[in-house]
């Protein structure tokens, strides 16, 4: 009896429940240094073979410097599209820290599991870069990047919906169902996964514009967010103008058969 009670006690300490709280601010320092190695790591691909040679630059293009950037063009337009990537998903997770209270275990194995695919987004930058040297490869470098950019956020999107099924316990007021923050944090982390899904489906479709529709893809996330919270705030007031209308006009209903006699209501 005392070896049964024994070993179930020692089960118990080693059990693993999903729900128990975890360290919000340990989480959310883990992440921040994970963002910031990835971060550094693609100015770190940046080098030598990426900068014109004087000599180059003096011969073959008439020592005009700007022609000669050119020719590297799309590496650096690979660059500033990861890195920007890499900042809006942060502002995202920002965001989503920010109105949760207390994190759980299933949401810091969530939390985990998107920055395994964040740290994969320098293997997008160094593919994508390659566009002009290996053209044959460049829808499978494109899909790639598509790839790690949607599990990224949608493990983003993943912990929010955890959050939301305990948002007494775990969300700010403003975040839960119905709060004032609610539909344009759901825009929001709604946004990458939607978009990097698109541009994959169409690369397959439209492989000859796969390169354009990657790069407009990174041009114009950081612009949708700004769109969204403008249309999330219109639509949100468009709606509680229709709903109080409605609701005025009921309410005039009622006092309108509120002042008619019995006889004339019946009628």
């Amino acid at each position: 009896g005392q070896r049964d009670e024994e070993e179930h006690r020692s089960l118990e300490s080693f059990t693993f429940y999903l729900s128990e709280p975890l360290s919000k601010e340990r989480v959310e320092a883990f992440s921040d240094g994970v963002y910031a190695i990835v971060a550094t790591l693609l100015i770190l691909d940046i080098c030598e073979d990426n900068v014109p040679d004087p000599r180059e630059v003096q011969e073959k293009f008439h020592g005009s410097l700007l022609e000669a950037l050119s020719e590297y063009g799309p590496n650096y337009l690979a660059y500033f599209g990861s890195f920007v990537t890499i900042g809006l998903l942060w502002f995202v997770h920002h965001s989503l820290f920010l109105y949760v209270t207390k994190a759980t275990r299933l949401m810091g194995l969530l939390n985990i599991l998107s920055l395994a695919f964040i740290g994969g987004l320098p293997l997008a930058y160094q593919l994508t870069s390659e566009f002009a040297e290996k053209s044959h490869n460049e829808i499978e470098a494109i899909q790639v990047s598509c790839v790690i950019t949607f599990f990224a956020s949608i493990f983003q999107f993943a912990i929010w919906t955890t959050a939301l099924l305990h948002e007494r316990e775990t969300l700010h007021p403003f975040a839960r169902y119905g709060g004032k923050e609610h539909a344009f944090m759901f825009a929001k982390l709604a946004l990458y996964p939607c978009v990097s899904l698109g541009a994959f489906f169409l690369t397959c479709l439209l492989s000859e514009f796969s390169t354009a529709i990657f790069h407009l893809m990174q041009i114009v996330i950081p612009f949708a967010f700004l769109a969204l919270r403008i249309f999330v705030r219109i639509s949100l007031t468009v709606i509680k103008s229709v709903m109080s209308l409605s609701r005025r006009k009921v309410v005039l209903l009622e006092e309108e058969e509120a002042c008619l006699s019995p006889t004339e209501t019946l009628s």
